[in-house]
């Protein structure tokens, strides 16, 4: 399909049927700027997605637009009993769901995959044997370790460390890990055609630890690395104070951020434009986008949840396919 025209085919799965996927897939099918930019593929079940449509307001949706469903059987309903609930049913749906957007992409039907939110406690509730999205993608497409990046607003940060409690997180900075982060995040701005510009290495302690006052890693793990790097020709520099770095990447300064741990990079890119910040999962044979929210038990199956996420994670896979 791919093949067939100047725009991009983007795989968008539904997620979990229980939570919002449903709705803000069938929204965001129905936006006339994501089909101006792309040609989206809606993976799902049927009839939970006609269901979320007459929910979202959303009047003859399979009627008008049937050819870009891809119909993937769910063993299971929404009734009241199931909306916003953990249910194996929807873990299930969701985990056949991405297998289904790897096959597209594998057999070149489609270019990348933008991914509505699953439930950690619905995947294990299936026996599915990966905690999220990002281990399910990385072992079918045989990645050893993907590399995550967040863009808001022109603002992209890296993460060297994700799912760690904090005190493992800092365990798990090593000059090692550094030097082969700032090589990967690199190619991965390069193989999207971002802006040429400097890469930030985001410091760990206050203050980037005030030469050792505040603690030794700056000085005995980040700089050195960082450093060494730039000797083999590598733009990066750092570690800057993460107080002020992400402003700074964000103003246009750097060219992006490798935040040091989970919280650093999202607590700066969630609160500059929460529903606007999308993951990128790097490092595979294709791109793969995602809204940066949860399942939002909540509010599912009440048509109040928004699509914007769902918009800027179709434009933006649409936007950064690469040729496979």
């Amino acid at each position: 399909m791919a093949k067939n025209s100047d725009k991009k085919v983007i795989a968008m799965t539904m997620g979990d049927p229980c939570g919002i996927g449903p709705e803000i897939t069938v929204k965001t099918l129905t936006d006339r700027n994501v089909h101006s930019k792309c040609r989206p593929i809606l993976i799902g079940d049927a009839d939970i997605l006609e269901q979320a449509a007459i929910k979202m307001g959303i009047k003859h949706f399979m009627g008008k637009y049937a050819e870009f469903i891809y119909h993937v059987p769910c063993n299971g309903k929404i009734t009241p009993k199931t909306a916003g609930k953990v249910c194996d049913f929807a873990g299930q749906a969701a985990f056949d769901c991405i297998k289904v957007s790897h096959q597209l992409c594998t057999q070149g039907k489609a270019d990348s995959v933008a991914t509505a939110p699953i439930n950690k406690e619905a995947l294990k509730a299936a026996g599915v044997p990966f905690i999220g999205h990002t281990e399910i993608y990385a072992a079918l497409t045989g990645t050893k370790d993907p590399l995550t990046m967040f863009e808001t607003r022109g603002l992209r940060v890296f993460f060297l460390t994700r799912h760690l409690s904090l005190s493992n997180a800092i365990s798990a900075i090593t000059a090692e890990k550094i030097k082969d982060y700032i090589i990967r995040c690199s190619e991965a701005l390069d193989k999207i055609n971002a802006p040429k510009g400097i890469l930030a290495v985001a410091g760990l302690n206050p203050h980037s630890g005030e030469h050792g006052l505040f603690g030794n890693e700056e000085t005995e793990i980040i700089a050195p690395a960082v450093e060494e790097m730039k000797k083999e020709g590598f733009d990066v520099a750092g570690p800057i104070s993460a107080d002020s770095v992400f402003y700074q990447a964000y103003m246009g300064k750097y060219r992006a951020v490798l935040s040091l741990y989970h919280d650093q990079g999202h607590i700066a890119t969630k609160t500059l434009d929460f529903e606007r910040t999308i993951a990128l999962t790097h490092s595979m044979p294709y791109l793969r986008t995602s809204v940066d929210h949860g399942t939002a038990f909540d509010i599912a199956w009440t048509g109040k949840a928004s699509n914007i996420s769902m918009i800027e994670a179709t434009l933006l896979a649409a936007k950064y396919s690469f040729d496979k």
